[in-house]
């Protein structure tokens, strides 16, 4: 009997040092995602931003636009919205805030988007087929959402070969990610904005939904088609994955309706976030 308490006591023993030096090994990984001791939480934002129902962006020509591959200039109209002011609540909000004003969010297939100040601007696009979003946006980066503040066309660069082209149904169910993006310093990193565009779909309470994922272990689920804040997230990086869902929560197929990001958050709050992105 003493020889088998022994070899248990033993066995124990070794059991625990090896789950102590696990732990030290996780907690010594200062790039693992999801590590922190507060509740993140998603909801919508509450203060309530400006509303521009007429606002209007459109660009010349039909659903497919061909150009060379290389330098592309783009030429936007923009109709009762003013790019380069600041949103009337900005500031106010606790978001991060671009100091250049309103703008256009432009995402080529849905990589992470670049804002534009001025409705004319040119972008490098590579041979092959793409698909464009272009939509309004408020300083602090939340979308304008109505039928006209958008526009979505294939983009077909060169003379592409067969590997190289898309078929793709712009009319069909498609999610587009937006923010947050980059890196958050200071007292951005307090409110952060999620926001994303939703093109030939609805979200609701009975229909399609978007669930959020954070740090690959915090779930969430959003029927409602309005900018939402995620906070207590932790300092350093923070992954975020949004996916479209229909009522069943099964994923709805298409190229770009699950997507993952990772952010950054630091302390430092010497630099604003978000002034130029």
């Amino acid at each position: 009997m003493k020889k088998i308490s022994l070899l248990t006591l033993v066995l124990s023993l070794i059991l625990v040092i090896g789950c102590k030096q696990e732990g030290k090994k996780d907690s010594e990984n200062t790039d693992a995602v999801g590590v922190t001791d507060t509740l993140i939480t998603v909801t919508p934002l509450q203060i309530e931003s400006p509303k521009f129902p007429d606002a209007t962006l459109t660009h010349p020509g039909g659903d497919v636009i061909e150009v060379p591959a290389g330098t592309v200039d783009f030429n936007f109209t923009v109709e009762n919205y003013e790019l380069g002011v600041q949103s009337e609540n900005a500031g106010e909000n606790g978001l991060a805030n671009s100091a250049n004003g309103q703008h256009i969010h432009y995402i080529l297939d849905n990589d992470p988007y670049s804002a534009h100040y001025e409705s004319k601007f040119s972008k490098e696009i590579s041979e092959g087929d793409h698909v464009l979003l272009a939509f309004l946006s408020r300083s602090y980066h939340e979308s304008v959402k109505n039928t006209n503040s958008f526009v979505v066309k294939k983009i077909r660069a060169g003379n592409p070969s067969e590997d190289q082209q898309m078929d793709i149904d712009l009319s069909a169910e498609h999610l587009f990610y937006s923010r947050p993006k980059g890196t958050y310093k200071g007292e951005d990193t307090k409110k952060v904005l999620l926001d994303f565009f939703l093109v030939g779909t609805e979200i609701g309470e009975e229909g399609n939904k978007v669930t959020v994922t954070i740090n690959n272990n915090e779930e969430y689920l959003i029927n409602e088609w309005v900018p939402h804040v995620i906070e207590g997230l932790p300092m350093g990086k923070n992954k975020i994955q949004l996916t479209l869902v229909d009522k069943n929560l099964e994923p709805i197929p298409g190229p770009f309706n699950s997507v993952s990001r990772t952010i950054t958050l630091e302390e430092d709050d010497k630099m604003k976030s978000g002034n130029e992105m």
